[in-house]
């Protein structure tokens, strides 16, 4: 499982120009799902992303978590975050989960994660316009292999 982790000010997710989702003050984490991932790839990131240490503190210094912060996190499915483009010029997506399987470990990730903070989501399986706005910017990524 794989997640792009931005730390935002703001952030919306539309589905056919109608406004889905909204936050202010909180995370977009965009969630690939690979045809190979459990229970446990989807718990590890979970916890991950709700303790990463990426707020700034009063002084400043990247210390404080979404929970300390009282931010919200947005989920957006997201599975080309599996392309793999070292071959061609066309992206494979080989290591995706089918759709079906993928839908149930999103969820997962969404409910677990919904016992600590507040979350809102895009449209899995849709074509969503994602807007935000990153602050620092603080992108990370998560892999729950731990490949970086």
């Amino acid at each position: 499982m794989r997640a792009v982790v931005q730390l935002v000010s703001s952030a919306s997710v539309s589905v056919e120009d109608t406004m889905k989702s909204t936050i202010r003050n909180g995370l977009v984490v965009l969630l690939a799902i690979a045809h190979d991932d459990t229970e446990n790839d989807a718990l590890y990131l979970v916890d991950k992303v709700i303790n990463l240490r990426i707020f700034p503190d009063e002084t400043g210094k990247m210390n404080l978590s979404v929970r300390d912060v009282n931010g919200e996190i947005m989920v957006v499915s997201q599975f080309t975050l599996w392309g793999d483009c070292r071959k061609g010029r066309r992206p494979s997506y080989s290591r995706a989960a089918q759709p079906e399987a993928a839908q149930v470990l999103y969820n997962l990730f969404i409910s677990r994660m919904q016992q600590y903070v507040g979350v809102l989501t895009g449209e899995f399986q849709a074509a969503m316009q994602v807007n935000l706005c990153n602050e620092g910017p603080v992108t990370i990524l998560l892999d729950s292999e731990k490949l970086f």
